[in-house]
């Protein structure tokens, strides 16, 4: 270890031992660089908890990111892990230090028009080729798992778990199934929370045409409401890469994904109805709390529709 520059010689370990990137380097370069700035004419083994503390203090005020905070004090750790392997440290100053809390991501959630325009797409519009008669099918399954996305709310896992009916049989239980007489799936979700949540006329119509047609693809496993062209319960990232290729065939430029169409649902019911708790009932969320975003969305909603539409709110040149 160099005595007396030990970033440099941590430096040079990433690069000659550990053979990081350019990239990362220049990352990691960066990051104890202001570290450095902490030394104040002492040895880096002398930096206090408290220096560090500050430092995130002044970081966070000067509008740094939570994420790009965590990111430094990661680098930070690191270094100082390095370090105690070859000098004596009182204790790594970072370790109980944190970065601030990140702001909730607010979930996206396609417009109403975008989310229309995927459900109303050519049932074809998941299949590359569109031709045939397997690939008849599989629009028809694609088309009715878009529809229950948007129609139920349901997550991928919960979605790719659904069975056709209720299954008991050899050790196993369906985790969800199809109550089709009642319009209706049955779920148990996240906490093995149980919930009924109901299905839209336009979703039991696609399911209806995809289940006149499933049984050509049935084979060893009858239990799955959606099959894979062999005859296998469907993988979350086909399903995954289905949703998003309809999405750009039907010309909608946001990365649409099955959570998407999950928040979308939420989103455009709160709208409609105002009834938080039903929405967190029909999500299947343990509390009210996870289920207040969507007011944040809500409130933007008719933000937006203020700003372009009341005569006092428009911005003049």
């Amino acid at each position: 270890m160099n005595p007396t520059d030990p970033i440099a010689a941590y430096l040079d370990e990433l690069e000659h031992v550990r053979r990081l990137s350019a990239h990362t380097l220049r990352g990691y370069a960066h990051e104890l660089d202001e570290l450095k700035k902490l030394q104040n004419g002492r040895p880096l083994e002398k930096i206090t908890p408290a220096d560090v503390r500050g430092a995130v203090a002044r970081a966070h005020a000067g509008g740094l990111s939570a994420r790009s905070i965590a990111h430094r004090l990661s680098a930070w750790r690191a270094f100082y892990r390095w370090l105690a392997g070859r000098i004596e440290l009182d204790a790594n100053p970072v370790t109980a230090v944190r970065a601030p809390k990140r702001d909730k991501t607010l979930p996206k959630a396609l417009s109403v028009d975008d989310a229309v325009k995927l459900m109303e797409a050519p049932a074809s519009a998941t299949h590359p080729t569109g031709e045939g008669a397997a690939d008849s099918v599989e629009a028809l399954r694609d088309h009715a798992m878009l529809e229950l996305f948007y129609s139920s709310g349901l997550r991928l896992a919960e979605l790719v778990g659904l069975d056709v009916h209720y299954v008991k049989r050899d050790g196993y239980e369906s985790a969800g199934w199809l109550k089709r007489d009642a319009a209706e799936v049955e779920v148990h979700g996240k906490g093995d929370r149980h919930r009924l949540v109901p299905v839209g006329k336009k979703a039991l119509e696609a399911l209806d045409a995809w289940l006149a047609v499933r049984g050509a693809w049935v084979k060893h496993d009858d239990a799955p409401l959606f099959l894979s062209v062999r005859g296998n319960r469907m993988a979350p990232g086909v399903v995954r890469e289905r949703v998003k290729r309809a999405a750009l065939v039907a010309g909608i430029p946001a990365n649409v994904h099955p959570h998407v169409l999950r928040h979308s649902f939420a989103t455009h019911l709160l709208q409609s109805s105002g009834d938080l708790r039903a929405v967190q009932e029909l999500l299947g969320h343990a509390s009210i709390s996870a289920t207040q975003v969507y007011t944040s969305l809500d409130f933007q909603h008719l933000a937006k529709v203020y700003d372009n539409a009341h005569p006092r709110a428009k911005k003049r040149d």
